[in-house]
């Protein structure tokens, strides 16, 4: 299932990372943000409308706009690659070289399937070399490919393979368990299953450090 590709020479060279892209397309920013929320409240009021809604009741007569925008601004921000958080590296002055685990970040995304939201948690970990990550910026990260219509395997690797770039080395784990509400509030509508996605790359491709990663998560 790991479809991750990366390569490193040495601690200090470039890092080559499959490409795993949400699929776009090539015109897929000519509009501004404001021109998209515009169109897009314009296509929603007619959905409400088809629907049957009466959109001059004061409690829908502002939903095709607040759609719109938390669609642009918030829930899909991370379709626009100039809204990826700039990374902060600091020097490894302590010699650490053992994994550092960032546990339990809130996952919201939406499937890009139905778009309804996939909900859950991801624990992210990886080994410093000389150089550490804020670890806010870890969250940061996460969060940008977690804003879009997404497939929970591909935000696996899309994670894994954005913090070995801001690395430089492969050195990188990311575990995913998701409720996915496009399974769970409708078709079969199960509210028991989880989704677990799993990407190991560099030292945690050793089986013994990733059952050191699994026990950290689990405790």
């Amino acid at each position: 299932m790991n479809q991750f590709t990366a390569m490193e020479e040495t601690f200090d060279s470039p890092v080559t990372v499959s490409v795993v892209d949400t699929p776009l397309r090539d015109d897929a920013f000519e509009l501004t943000e404001q021109e998209k929320i515009n169109k897009i409240a314009k296509h929603f009021a007619e959905i409400m409308w088809t629907l049957g809604l009466d959109l001059t009741d004061d409690s829908l007569q502002g939903t095709p706009l607040r759609v719109a925008k938390m669609y642009v601004e918030e829930a899909f921000s991370g379709l626009n690659r100039e809204n990826k958080p700039k990374i902060s590296l600091f020097e490894n002055r302590y010699g650490y070289d053992q994994m550092l685990v960032e546990k339990n970040i809130t996952l919201y995304s939406h499937c890009e399937h139905h778009f309804v939201p996939i909900i859950g948690k991801i624990h992210v970990a990886y080994i410093p070399h000389d150089k550490v990550i804020g670890l806010s910026k870890i969250n940061r990260l996460v969060q940008f490919y977690a804003k879009r219509p997404q497939v929970q395997e591909r935000l696996t690797v899309q994670i894994v393979n954005g913090l070995c770039e801001a690395l430089g080395h492969t050195d990188v784990a990311v575990w995913i368990e998701a409720d996915h509400l496009c399974v769970a509030s409708r078709g079969i509508k199960d509210t028991n299953s989880h989704t677990i996605t799993e990407s190991y790359s560099g030292a945690f491709k050793d089986e013994y450090i990733q059952q050191k990663f699994r026990t950290y998560i689990n405790q």
